[in-house]
């Protein structure tokens, strides 16, 4: 590599070459570059950094999300996707809510083998702490509730969805099963994530239903309500590395 070759990336301008003798024109000014969202990098830290602070937020964000899938379930008003799966499961085997939603965890889990994906603490700990949580959720809460508490129950459940999401996620200890999936098939495919993640979606949603899974209004609001509500509480919840904070001013 010549040692008098300016570097140049893709956000630098590049400068017209001059003839020899005379000053190089100034480069033309380009369109304003795009403000970054203030999102914190969302890969994975490893488990000894604070870990007295992100393995409490991890696993009690895994259960408030176990806790938000049984508000869905006993709301009755429609579940997310891999729920339709899990109820649809259900209702052909003696197995509970939580015990297939492991089972599947595993089996999904099985699929990162070709992909070359490695599980991590929190990858364990999702599989674990979601089936409990969801069991002891659907144990606490009536079976059959009025229509009003279903509404409020549905309304409630994909709050604490998101919320748990952020919170869980946030603590940066690594994906669950369907997420692991979901990036090792998009880096093995080139794929970009929304494409794998809807593929994904909708292939667990024909399945459930195919099975009996309750599909509903609340699928469809759970669908369009998580996704925001995910993003507008993530920065509050994410555990930023020291170099991260001192890149926000921090």
């Amino acid at each position: 590599m010549r040692g008098d070759t300016p570097a140049t990336t893709a956000d630098s301008p590049r400068l017209p070459l001059a003839p020899p003798g005379e000053p190089a024109p100034a480069p033309t000014p380009g369109p304003a570059p795009r403000a970054r969202t203030p999102l914190p990098l969302l890969g994975y830290v490893p488990l000894r950094a604070h870990p007295y602070r992100r393995v409490p937020q991890l696993l009690l964000g895994l259960a408030m999300y176990g806790f938000s899938l049984s508000a869905l379930v006993r709301a009755a008003l429609g579940v997310n996707p891999w729920s339709v799966l899990y109820e649809g499961v259900q209702r052909h085997t003696p197995l509970s809510f939580g015990t297939v939603g492991a089972i599947v965890g595993v089996l999904v889990l099985l699929l990162w083998i070709p992909l070359r994906q490695r599980p991590t603490f929190g990858t364990f700990a999702n599989i674990a702490v979601l089936a409990c949580s969801s069991d002891l959720g659907l144990a606490l809460l009536p079976p059959h509730p009025g229509l009003p508490a279903r509404v409020g129950l549905l309304a409630g459940g994909v709050v604490l969805n998101g919320l748990s999401v952020a919170v869980y996620v946030g603590a940066r200890l690594g994906p669950g099963p369907r997420d692991g999936l979901m990036t090792g098939t998009a880096a093995a495919t080139g794929w970009s994530i929304r494409r794998v993640r809807t593929l994904m979606e909708v292939t667990v949603l024909v399945a459930g239903a195919l099975l009996g899974g309750g599909v509903g209004p609340g699928t469809v609001l759970y669908a369009v309500a998580v996704g925001p509500i995910t993003q507008f509480l993530l920065p509050r919840f994410a555990h930023r590395t020291a170099a991260e904070r001192l890149r926000e001013g921090r």
